[in-house]
């Protein structure tokens, strides 16, 4: 597909982040304690970055959602990923993904890796039904509060030779 324009997902369709984006994704933010809480300009900064994917969902003008990664080289990782609170469970985050890893996958990239909050049971399980499966831990990874990582890989291709 590639995500150079916009891709429907029912009302809403995912695009990529633009620098006007950046306060709607910082409202998210700031109502998702459980998600990475970085500044304003990190957000627009990786929008530009090379190898960065940077993707909103959006419906009537709003912006619902959003999912920041990388690829470097044949991997990829998943840095932050939000859906503002009321659009939750309706699809969001599973649109934000799908259209991430088939543009990580038209990159070339062979596994897709994220870390998670390991008290956050939810995104745990919603990885797991995207196919994606608990590597190991990180002791002390995440501050405010001071909790360890899940690490989760998600291959995309099957290894040749």
């Amino acid at each position: 597909m590639g995500v150079e324009g916009s891709r429907e997902h029912g009302t809403a369709s995912v695009r990529r982040f633009r620098s006007e984006d950046a306060d709607a994704v910082m409202a998210i933010v700031e109502e998702s304690p459980e998600v990475a809480s970085w500044s304003r300009a990190s957000y627009a900064k990786f929008a530009e970055e090379d190898g960065a994917l940077a993707l909103v969902i959006e419906s009537d003008g709003e912006t619902r959602g959003f999912l920041i990664g990388r690829r470097v080289s044949d991997q990829a990782e998943v840095l932050n990923l939000a859906v503002a609170t009321k659009h939750r469970r309706k699809g969001q985050g599973t649109a934000l993904l799908t259209a991430a890893l088939e543009e990580f996958e038209l990159r070339g990239v062979k596994s897709v890796y994220l870390e998670v909050r390991e008290s956050n049971t939810d995104a745990i399980a919603f990885y797991e039904r995207h196919g994606f499966t608990k590597m190991g831990q990180r002791k002390g990874y995440y501050r405010e509060p001071d909790e360890a990582a899940v690490t989760m890989e998600k291959k995309l291709t099957a290894s040749i030779g």
